[in-house]
């Protein structure tokens, strides 16, 4: 069974999900691998990677948070772009990495 690497990121400035907000993947452990960037539909949402590509090792999301702001006419912010590196430890299994953002700060988690 494969299993996958999904995001669900909300704008909590805007009190919505932050839709064409981009995501770039990269694999950096056992071999760094740049698997993509990814634009989040409308609400928010997206499947970062699945399938055989999908496995054990160290990922960072690199979430461009700025570029979403100017976007969405709320200014540059404070943040430009914001990092998540975590491990996976069976790529068998769905991992899903929420984001709340606003304009000064932002928080994660391990979601299910």
């Amino acid at each position: 069974m494969a299993g996958q690497l999904t995001t669900h990121a909300l704008d909590i400035v805007l009190g919505r999900g932050a839709g064409g907000l981009t995501v770039a993947v990269t694999r950096l452990e056992p071999v760094r691998e740049f698997l993509g960037e990814i634009e989040l539909d409308a609400g928010g949402r997206a499947v970062l990677v699945g399938g055989d590509s999908f496995q054990a090792g160290v990922y960072e999301l690199l979430f461009k948070v700025g570029d979403y702001h100017r976007a969405n006419n709320l200014g540059g912010g404070f943040l430009d772009e914001v990092p998540i590196r975590f491990g996976v430890a069976d790529g068998a299994v769905h991992c899903h990495v929420p984001l709340l953002i606003s304009l000064y700060g932002y928080s994660t988690y391990r979601g299910g």
